[in-house]
């Protein structure tokens, strides 16, 4: 089994250079996954490398 990364919000909005309000906002609308530990919510690699495929499909089409 392969190790799986999992990130909190506020690392996933340092990633991503962007807000923690708008990672809030990319899980509340389905753009980006997570999983929940107990209460705590988690981005994991796959996660956030599924999302940038997602951004890179999407402007590939534009």
């Amino acid at each position: 089994m392969s190790t799986v990364q999992a990130y909190t919000v506020e690392q996933v909005a340092e990633i991503l250079n962007v807000g923690r309000d708008k990672v809030y906002f990319l899980l509340r609308t389905g753009q980006l996954n997570s999983i929940k530990i107990g209460k705590l919510r988690r981005i994991t690699d796959r996660h956030l490398a599924d999302f940038v495929a997602s951004l890179e499909e999407n402007q590939a089409k534009a």
